[in-house]
């Protein structure tokens, strides 16, 4: 009988083995896999042996991530997919589960999973501040990747109106330094300048940073993607250079006595709490000192012989006798947020043709209008994203004026020269054969092609994942380039003088063996280090000898 895999999605908190917990360990010691972000496997390399396989990725890889997760439970391996913080707080979890759901999963007869929860960034974090979230709070993410911004916008406005404690998670990246500005402004239309606020930089990690200050002032300080920043309610206050936040706005015991005036037993009773709803009315005994939108009014006068109306009820009666007539009732308008449809495609004049038409571009802008985007890619392509519901419109528009239309993601580009406008065409077909057979095939890692059609290689194909040069009738071959980094490098000769009726097929083969063997999120380069022979041809290191200082994304 067949071994049936499991799968473990792990938060192991703030990254200090100290705040792992057990089960935590044990279910990474049980893996016979390990998937996760890079820099989360680095965090917990100690707790892992060396008989256990890794597969870490890139920042935006999680779809990725969740998926390999789930295909190598499939085939009986028990795998545990690592978050920091906790895996179900814009963790892992949620995602897993999506890809489970599309394959058709039930916990009766899936694949077993277990979450596994750790201490989430809003939890370590306060604990390094003081006691900020001692009522009641929420978390934010200011990443607009997948929500859009609106929304975020809508969220931080409702939160700072309630006067909740904020936490704010991914408050700025490299590319995404507004948000958090935008955040600041609208927090400021309601909460006072002095508002204290905490940031905890790599919290329980060997770069741990601290820092108190205000919400005026917040700005003025290193703020980054590791940061989380922490922002009081109207009653949060400053002491030793903790932030405080007390647990109500109304105190039912005396600090400063041994002994209380209220027992246990008495202080939830209706005269100990007279802010508190009363559960009749369903409105608040007393009006709050707490400065809130829109205040219930007080309805102490009102008397009823049936305490069971609600005041909906009672509201409904008042303005029909007020106005002589039935008011009119509403249906219950609920929150619906819908999901924006961005369609996503690459488009281009041809392998060869690099110009443009003035009907092209027409086209081009008619469909992407003023809500989509146009962005030029080094692969002589135009990023398309387009808000639509109809995107085979869209394709036979684009189509139709004779655009070359390619996906986008993990996939395979072939980028060719002009074939000097044109002039050179023996190797045309060639490359227009591999863009028909391989053009947008799906892989674990986006991966270019460069084809050149002669030897002076201008278009500099050696420095794509594959290079393949057109040269005295015949094909060279060049593998492995690391295209981008300070570390890149050409890819190897591994063949000189292929037939051209061959070239079609080693493209194929290799592409082939890439696609079923290599890690999520593994480019070629990497693969080819790792298993040294790719259809026969032999790995070299090639890359740089001197050493170079790492240099992670945001430096």
């Amino acid at each position: 009988m067949a071994k049936q895999g499991k799968l473990y999605v792990v938060g192991f908190g703030p990254g200090d083995f100290k705040h792992i917990t057990t089960r935590a360990v044990e279910a990474l010691q049980e893996s016979d896999f390990i998937i996760g972000y890079k820099t989360y496997v680095e965090l917990i390399q100690d707790l892992i042996t060396n008989e256990k396989t890794i597969i870490s990725t890139g920042m935006t890889e999680e779809v990725s991530r969740a998926q390999e997760a789930v295909r190598q439970a499939e085939t009986g391996k028990i795998v545990a997919v690592i978050s920091s913080g906790d895996s179900g707080v814009y963790g892992m979890a949620g995602l897993v589960y999506e890809v489970l759901i599309e394959k058709g999963w039930t916990e009766a007869n899936g694949i077993p999973i277990e979450i596994i929860p750790g201490i989430s960034a809003i939890n370590s974090c306060a604990s390094l501040l003081g006691a900020p979230i001692m009522h009641d709070s929420c978390t934010i993410s200011l990443s607009d990747h997948l929500t859009p911004w609106n929304l975020i916008a809508k969220r931080i406005e409702a939160a700072a109106m309630a006067d909740f404690v904020i936490a704010l998670y991914n408050p700025r990246s490299g590319r995404r330094t507004r948000q958090i500005v935008e955040a600041q402004r609208i927090l400021l239309q309601y909460r006072s300048p002095d508002t204290p606020v905490g940031l905890v930089k790599s919290a329980y990690r060997d770069r741990q940073q601290i820092t108190i200050t205000n919400l005026s002032e917040m700005l003025e300080n290193d703020i980054g993607m590791l940061t989380t920043v922490i922002i009081g309610n109207s009653s949060t206050f400053l002491y030793d250079n903790k932030m405080i936040t007390p647990r109500g706005y109304q105190r039912k015991y005396t600090l400063h006595a041994d002994k209380q005036a209220l027992k246990p037993h008495q202080r939830l009773k209706e005269e100990a709490e007279p802010w508190a709803m009363d559960q009749k009315t369903g409105v608040q005994r007393i009006q709050s000192s707490v400065a809130v939108v829109e205040k219930v009014p007080k309805v102490e006068s009102i008397k009823t012989e049936h305490p069971k109306v609600n005041s909906y009820e009672m509201a409904l009666e008042a303005l029909k006798r007020v106005t002589g007539k039935q008011p009119e009732t509403t249906t219950t308008q609920y929150i619906h947020q819908d999901f924006e449809e961005i369609f996503e495609l690459a488009v281009s004049p041809g392998v060869a043709n690099k110009k443009f038409t003035p009907e092209q571009m027409m086209t081009l802008a008619m469909v992407v209008g003023e809500k989509g985007t146009m962005e030029y890619t080094p692969n002589h392509q135009i990023l398309l994203k387009i808000p639509t519901s109809n995107p085979d419109e869209i394709t036979s528009k684009l189509q139709n004026v004779g655009f070359l239309l390619s996906p986008v993601g993990d996939v395979l580009t072939l980028k060719a020269c002009d074939f000097c406008d044109g002039e050179k065409t023996g190797g045309i077909p060639y490359a227009e054969e591999i863009q028909e057979k391989l053009g947008g095939m799906q892989l674990p890692k986006e991966l270019t092609i460069g084809f050149n059609g002669c030897g002076m290689a201008c278009y500099k194909a050696v420095n794509e994942d594959i290079g393949i040069i057109y040269r005295k009738g015949k094909f060279d071959l060049f593998l492995g380039a690391k295209p981008v980094g300070r570390t890149a490098h050409p890819g190897q000769p591994v063949a000189e003088g292929i037939e051209p009726d061959k070239i079609v097929e080693v493209i194929s083969n290799i592409m082939k063996e890439y696609k079923e063997n290599a890690h999520p999120n593994e480019r070629l380069f990497k693969y080819f280090k790792r298993v040294k022979n790719i259809q026969g041809y032999i790995y070299q290191d090639i890359a740089p000898k001197i050493k170079i200082e790492p240099a992670p994304c945001g430096d």
